[in-house]
């Protein structure tokens, strides 16, 4: 009798063992992801808050550009009116759904200003500290101007390749009638392409002389406002101005007006001799310029599928 009662306590004796042992592996594996969680807080909160920082300093950009390019043209409609490019205008939802699609393009940007910033900090971005040296910074401003300009052709040209048009820069030609909100109105494919030139750009011109931060400061100024102006659907050049050898190599808002109506052509952003060496100007670009800024009329540009 004492056998069968010590046989049948055994099993139920090893049944208890084997739940203390899960019971005690739970334990101890929730004691590491707690210890692990602990350590890995901070790092995650100055991660957060690092990618907060961006996001906020790339967002601030993008208003300055886009609402104030469509404030100030809304303070002085009166006087600008004939210089809209096209006789159609864009609705509140055209605008709602390009300020939509910037504020997702901001945090691809964001992301990429985290790479730029850890290379700042890692060392491999030489910058000046010191005080800055006017000729240095007014030179490296043209440069990352001109650079940025070659760049963003090249990569345009390609986003229009049937491969990629698609998957990529569709997204930024349903603005068929360009607002100011389009200025970061990108795919996120693309929102890489458009923004991953900046810390190879630095990188490039720092091993040649650390960076000047106010040219770093007045390039990215520059860009957004090239790039508000330049959707903003009204010309404010004056007659003559694409035709002159001192201004006929910049471009206009009718230049990139012509591209979002006419894809194929008018793939410069800063200037058009890109555009002119590779034979990607608009044919009638000088005509539809001087259409508007001579004739004081809307011109109503047609529409390539």
């Amino acid at each position: 009798m004492l056998v069968f009662e010590i046989a049948h306590i055994f099993p139920k004796m090893r049944g208890h063992r084997r739940r203390l042992r899960a019971r005690l592996a739970g334990i101890q594996l929730r004691s590491m992801s707690m210890s692990v969680l602990s350590s890995l807080t901070p790092a995650l909160a100055t991660i957060a808050q690092q990618i907060g920082h961006a996001v906020e300093i790339e967002f601030t950009r993008y208003l300055i550009g886009a609402a104030g390019v469509a404030v100030l043209y809304w303070l002085i409609q009166r006087w600008i009116e004939p210089r809209r490019i096209q006789a159609g205008k864009a609705s509140f939802a055209d605008r709602r759904r390009e300020f939509r699609r910037s504020v997702e393009t901001i945090f691809v940007f964001s992301l990429v200003n985290l790479l730029t910033f850890a290379m700042f900090r890692a060392g491999w971005l030489p910058v000046n500290r010191g005080a800055p040296d006017i000729g240095i910074m007014v030179a490296q401003i043209i440069a990352m101007v001109i650079m940025h300009d070659a760049w963003f052709y090249w990569m345009h040209r390609s986003l229009h390749l049937k491969v990629l048009f698609r998957r990529a820069h569709a997204t930024h030609h349903v603005s068929r009638t360009p607002t100011s909100w389009a200025a970061y109105s990108f795919a996120p494919i693309e929102a890489i392409f458009e923004s991953i030139y900046v810390p190879v750009m630095f990188l490039i011109i720092s091993h040649i002389v650390p960076i000047q931060p106010w040219a770093a400061f007045i390039f990215l100024g520059h860009q957004i406002a090239r790039n508000a102006v330049g959707h903003s659907g009204f010309e404010l050049a004056w007659p003559g101005f694409t035709r002159s050898p001192l201004t006929g190599w910049l471009t206009t808002t009718t230049h990139h007006d012509l591209h979002h109506t006419e894809g194929r052509y008018n793939f410069g952003l800063y200037f058009t001799w890109w555009d002119r060496m590779m034979g990607t100007e608009h044919p009638k670009y000088h005509e539809r310029f001087e259409a508007v800024v001579g004739a004081n009329r809307a011109v109503t540009t047609s529409v390539v599928a």
